[in-house]
């Protein structure tokens, strides 16, 4: 069975007129995506608030303050997970997702990445054809504009997994 069709949607927040809109955005993917998602994970180490934040800033800082304060793993990769049933948590994650150098949303099974975002410039969502429509769908109910872009993104075919990154 060939897998779904996939659209590449960026979500730095410099391309949002205010990161609100940004965040706003992935609360309302994590709040529809959740059949489908397993995993919210971030790297803790090196937080730091973007730039662009308006809203929120002391809250978040002091939520960076406490991940600070978490005595570190012992193994070499740290991962911070998320519990996004929590609503709570899902709000912690996405302000702190734009404030991380790595965090990553995956599927059930951790074979798809949905949502990325990267050393805190690059964001980009993944979204099969079927999660694409629902989650247009939720921004629009709850009186969020759909990016034009991302509107007229056209969803490929992925890649193999063995042609994915720097392999291809």
């Amino acid at each position: 069975m060939p897998e779904e069709a996939v659209t590449t949607l960026r979500a730095e927040l410099d391309r949002f007129e205010r990161a609100e809109e940004g965040f706003a955005l992935l609360e309302v993917f994590l709040e529809i995506g959740q059949p489908y998602l397993g995993a919210a994970v971030l790297d803790p180490a090196g937080l730091r608030l973007p730039d662009a934040m308006t809203a929120d800033r002391a809250v978040v800082q002091e939520l960076i303050e406490d991940l600070e304060r978490e005595p570190a793993g012992k193994s070499r990769v740290v991962e911070r997970d998320f519990d996004l049933a929590d609503p709570r948590a899902r709000w912690d994650y996405v302000r702190l997702a734009y404030s991380s150098r790595q965090a990553t949303v995956w599927s059930t099974r951790r074979r798809t990445t949905y949502f990325e975002v990267h050393e805190q410039v690059r964001a980009t969502y993944w979204l099969p054809d079927g999660l694409k429509a629902e989650y247009f769908e939720a921004i629009k109910a709850r009186g969020w504009a759909v990016p034009d872009d991302w509107l007229t993104a056209v969803a490929k075919r992925p890649k193999p997994w063995w042609k994915r990154g720097g392999f291809s």
